[in-house]
């Protein structure tokens, strides 16, 4: 077996533990964007647009680690997935954008603009997982879950927390498990 060697195998593990770490955050920062939602909901779409970079960061650590295993020519590597990111995650902010001028032309109120905002959240972290790493399209597929219990479900909270815990549990399950092989989604 060609991954025996000590080095792969260490790195393989920190790559994991940092699209876990990713993950984790991510989620909890979800959460508590939910939990304004929930208490406050005239300023969630603030918040929703705030977690715009948070999260193109946590794709950027989750694509470099990914980088990091599988190219060997690193710096070039880097460039480009920092474009890809970058651009990934304009066209988001782009997006957000347009919502909130449909908010300021009132086309859409607060709860409404907020719920397109973390629409535009899920599909954008959810495209962006095909590419990284099964993680974001979980996480992608965790926000549209979220943002439909918003607005069918009064105490939604409660629903989303516990999908937010079986998702990092299904992850960390995930991540204990043997890799058969190596892919570059694997992440």
């Amino acid at each position: 077996m060609a991954d025996q060697d000590p080095t792969k195998s260490y790195l393989r593990g920190a790559i994991v533990w940092m699209d876990q770490a990713v993950l984790v955050v991510l989620v909890l920062l979800s959460l508590g964007g939910l939990a304004i939602s929930a208490f406050a909901i005239e300023d969630d779409y603030l918040y929703w647009l705030a977690m715009i970079p948070v999260f193109g960061l946590g794709a950027i650590l989750s694509s470099w680690s990914q980088a990091r295993r599988t190219q060997s020519d690193e710096t070039h590597n880097i460039k480009r997935l920092l474009w890809i990111e970058l651009l990934h995650w304009g066209g988001t902010l782009a997006a957000v954008i347009g919502v909130f001028l449909l908010r300021y032309l009132q086309a859409l109120n607060d709860p409404g603009a907020a719920l397109v905002m973390l629409l535009i959240l899920a599909l954008s972290t959810y495209l962006n997982g095909i590419r990284i790493g099964w993680r974001f399209s979980l996480l992608g597929a965790f926000l549209g879950i979220a943002a439909i219990l918003t607005a069918y479900v009064e105490r939604f909270l409660p629903v989303a927390t516990l999908l937010a815990i079986a998702l990092i549990l299904f992850s960390f399950h995930q991540s204990q498990r043997k890799p058969h092989k190596t892919s570059s989604h694997g992440g």
